[in-house]
């Protein structure tokens, strides 16, 4: 894909492992100038009255990426540990959610559905003309997609809220949402689509979110590797 280790995306978790390797660990340069994007992934604004803590775009004035980012470089490192030249990554994340579960309370393009146990945007599955195509939904590119992902896997930042979506996904989807590995990737309350299938990057969050949520089981195998800790010292994380 050519993708960019830039900014604040799922990436995080790609400069922490390579600073961590034993063998041929990058420096903390590299994560300062690529990731960090020299200091401007720091954001100075708010959206939907939350500090946005770090800022999601570098090209556009999208408010708010997919919630995903908030997970993936997280089902390891702790998040209610660690923080950075960049910023509170507690905070961040839990921001980050708060925002969606704003957005989607407000709803400005008036989708059916969406409400306190209804909320979520992320990558997923998504409708198109004639097939199932794949799309990143966030606020600023909503077109209705609900994927029960996004809600369920931030349940570390926000569980009485996520676990209002998980009962609302099964109380009034059940019937299009719930297949044989439980609740489907995505699905639009406004004509009743949804997604019959699964998929695994989504899936697993959920698993490992709230087993993270309940005794932090993964929390604590990740950070408990010594090459861990080092690439985390190395790159200037600290801990208070």
């Amino acid at each position: 894909m050519n993708f960019p280790l830039r900014g604040y995306n799922e990436t995080l978790i790609t400069h922490i492992l390579a600073a961590s390797s034993p063998t041929y660990p990058t420096h903390q340069e590299v994560y300062h100038n690529c990731r960090a994007r020299g200091g401007d992934i720091v954001a100075n604004d708010q959206f939907h009255g939350l500090e946005r803590v770090l800022d999601h775009y570098e090209t556009d004035d999208a408010p708010a990426g997919p919630l995903f980012w908030a997970h993936y470089s997280h089902l390891g490192l702790d998040p209610r540990e660690p923080s950075d030249q960049c910023g509170d990554y507690w905070k961040l994340n839990q921001n980050h959610a708060l925002i969606h579960y704003r957005y989607c309370q407000d709803n400005p393009h008036g989708h059916q559905g969406y409400g306190p146990d209804c909320w979520g945007l992320t990558s997923s599955y998504s409708p198109k003309a004639d097939h199932i195509g794949y799309s990143s939904h966030r606020p600023g590119r909503d077109i209705g997609v609900i994927s029960p992902t996004a809600a369920i896997s931030s349940i570390p930042y926000t569980p009485k809220k996520s676990l209002a979506a998980l009962r609302g996904f099964y109380a009034n989807y059940g019937d299009i949402l719930i297949g044989p590995a439980g609740l489907y990737d995505a699905f639009r309350p406004d004509d009743g689509w949804a997604a019959p299938i699964y998929l695994a990057i989504d899936q697993g969050p959920i698993i490992v979110m709230i087993e993270n949520y309940r005794p932090g089981l993964f929390w604590e195998l990740f950070m408990s590797c010594e090459d861990v800790q080092v690439g985390l010292e190395k790159l200037g994380f600290s801990y208070e």
